[in-house]
């Protein structure tokens, strides 16, 4: 099971935080689990005005988290699943989501909760889909990560801000 040494934590506070949820629309039974824990994660974190986007599959999610990240949110969920073919498509699409995401959320300091499934087979991805008989909830999980990374860079930049002054 994927999620054995998965760290509980606790996110306090963060009721103000803008958070995008960007999720795929392929596989649906799938990805309306992913973000159905998504969205009850957000609201049991009291961020109930999250805003909601839909792309065509994971090879989009780089380019709309991107943007979000440039219009002020404080944290994105990136919600996807790749199921394995026969063909090294798989391959590629996993590696440029991981590698686009990766790369929006370094350059500009917003985190981005990985809720892309890369499973060999559906019924892996549904076991992680958060839907009844599901042993993970991987949409609440994403939210849960980005939303603590926000917090705790809150608690880095403010008072990085406060004692050194504006361009420090």
């Amino acid at each position: 099971m994927s999620g054995k040494g998965a760290p509980e934590l606790s996110v306090k506070n963060c009721g103000d935080l803008r958070v995008a949820v960007v999720a795929a629309l392929w596989h649906e039974r799938i990805m309306d689990g992913l973000v159905d824990g998504a969205l009850r994660a957000l609201h049991e974190l009291g961020i109930d005005e999250p805003t909601l986007l839909r792309v065509p599959g994971s090879f989009e999610l780089p380019v709309v988290a991107k943007v979000l990240a440039g219009r002020g949110y404080d944290a994105i969920v990136a919600l996807g699943v790749v199921v394995r073919g026969g063909t090294p498509h798989f391959e590629y699409v996993c590696q440029g989501v991981t590698q686009g995401l990766t790369q929006v959320t370094v350059d500009t300091g917003v985190p981005i909760g990985f809720g892309v499934l890369t499973c060999d087979t559906e019924e892996q991805a549904l076991d992680r889909a958060g839907i009844e008989g599901s042993t993970e909830d991987k949409g609440h999980e994403a939210v849960t990560a980005a939303v603590a990374t926000a917090a705790t860079l809150r608690t880095v930049s403010e008072p990085w801000r406060q004692g050194r002054g504006a361009g420090a």
